[in-house]
């Protein structure tokens, strides 16, 4: 009798066991938002699921904005932006939930403005690269370069890089009606990188096939980004509707964590705090 119930014993402590495998591999946690962030979101998912293998990481890009949307519309646990949240935004996310959702920082980021390896201009400043960009300055030989048209190469307007950039350095003034938008921070960088007339720009984790540009004679460096002298710092986000719990805060306290700063710096961009 007492070997019956030993058995009986074993085989409901396995089939609890194969229960509870089932639940924490059913466990799926969304990340969707920032361009600039993809990277980092995607090293993120793959290192967390290795520390965490009952739950499942989806990393999906597309910009800040259609991050946010994807918040409010509950098809996201967690938005990564690499711009603050925006009114209008905080507006749709309490007529939908009451709430105006919670910010968490989790990284630095510089904006780079990317030149072509053989533009000679290597630096601008701040007041050039908006009369550039906001169509001012059309010419090269107006900046000390070459009499070359500049191509402008621009994020789209759902890109957290594209609305911080005119916000931060366009002073909110529209983009030049000849800027070419492409969707992604690595077609920027392939855009540049192919025309020597071309300028863009982006985080400072693409920037490896083309030359960051010195801006008010202050180099595109960890330590200029880190003293904040360098210009153009901005810091990345991740969002949630409300204050994180389960999968979410595991998920986010473990990005905070040594391990998930350092997953940061390892991709190009500037940790919180290093251990």
């Amino acid at each position: 009798m007492l070997k019956r119930v030993s058995v009986l014993l074993l085989v409901l402590a396995l089939c609890f066991s194969q229960c509870a495998i089932f639940h924490r591999g059913g466990a799926k946690l969304r990340i969707k938002g920032s361009d600039t962030m993809a990277v980092l979101t995607q090293r993120w998912a793959e290192s967390f699921m290795k520390r965490y293998p009952g739950i499942s990481v989806h990393a999906q890009a597309g910009g800040t904005q259609t991050g946010i949307q994807a918040l409010a519309e509950g098809d996201a646990d967690i938005c990564a932006a690499s711009r603050t949240i925006m009114a209008e935004e905080m507006k749709l996310l309490g007529e939908r939930y009451g709430k105006i959702g919670i910010e968490h920082l989790v990284g630095k980021d510089a904006l780079i403005v990317y030149l072509h390896p053989q533009n000679p201009v290597k630096d601008l400043t701040l007041t050039q690269i908006k009369d550039i960009f906001t169509g001012k300055i059309s010419n090269w030989q107006s900046v000390g370069g070459p009499n070359r048209e500049i191509r402008i190469v621009s994020r789209s307007p759902k890109s957290g890089s594209h609305l911080y950039f005119r916000e931060h350095v366009l002073d909110g003034e529209p983009y030049a009606a000849s800027a070419e938008t492409q969707p992604t921070t690595r077609s920027i960088v392939q855009a540049v990188s192919e025309q020597v007339n071309a300028i863009g720009y982006g985080g400072i984790a693409y920037a490896a096939s083309v030359i960051p540009c010195r801006v008010n004679g202050i180099a595109a460096s960890e330590e200029n980004f880190r003293n904040d002298t360098y210009p153009i710092v901005r810091y990345l986000y991740l969002y949630t509707i409300d204050k994180p719990e389960g999968y979410t805060k595991t998920f986010i306290d473990w990005v905070l964590s040594a391990e998930g700063q350092q997953i940061v710096e390892q991709v190009g961009y500037l940790p919180l705090w290093r251990q």
